[in-house]
């Protein structure tokens, strides 16, 4: 985890103090739920620092580092403990390719180091990325692709966002779709999924 947050520290030096800071809930349609923060460390006219949390009804938690760039760039280390299964170290990039009053579009990608408990799995990567739009911040399409080589398994995604309330310090969101899973062994068709996230933002 420290290997990975180097190259975070050395691109936010010399950066000051007044922090963005965000907290949501989302709950999702198969019952489950997340509660994630993102607390601002520091930060100058072009990037802020931010350590991230996240735990999840299944029992998963999750902790890193941000750097988000004021013109929508950002970079991403994290590492997840899941009951049952392991550890997950991920490393992650957003690139802004269209920002305007209207129409936002993002780039995203990331490689996940699976790390399981069992000592007969040997640990295995997973790559993957999306494209995320927004039209005048209320309504958004994602569309998604993660490739796990050492099971031969590729997970699509394809999500909606409607942004159903705003303010200046909160938003209510719904999200919805579908997503599947191809492997020589097991496939799955089109699966709905979605949920409600509610979001509060702050300075301090």
């Amino acid at each position: 985890m420290l290997s990975l947050a180097l190259p975070l520290m050395l691109l936010c030096a010399g950066v000051h103090s007044q922090n963005h800071n965000a907290a949501s809930t989302t709950l999702n349609s198969d019952g489950s739920s997340v509660f994630a923060s993102k607390l601002g460390l520091d930060h100058n006219d072009k990037n802020q620092i931010s350590a991230l949390f996240s735990k999840s009804s299944t029992g998963a938690f999750s902790e890193g580092l941000a750097l988000d760039n004021v013109n929508g760039h950002g970079l991403s280390v994290s590492q997840t403990n899941i009951p049952g299964f392991g550890s997950q170290l991920t490393g992650a990039g957003k690139l802004n390719l269209i920002n305007t009053n209207i129409h936002k579009l993002d780039a995203n990608a990331f490689i996940t180091k699976n790390i399981p408990d069992m000592l007969q799995v040997p640990n295995f990567n997973t790559v993957g990325g999306n494209l995320d739009y927004m039209y005048k911040d209320r309504v958004g399409a994602t569309l998604g692709a993660a490739r796990t080589p050492l099971l031969d398994r590729t997970d699509y995604s394809a999500m909606g966002k409607l942004n159903l309330f705003h303010s200046p310090s909160s938003s209510l969101d719904l999200n919805a779709g579908y997503s599947k899973i191809t492997s020589p062994h097991f496939n799955t068709n089109w699966q709905p999924s979605g949920g409600l996230t509610f979001t509060i933002t702050y300075n301090k």
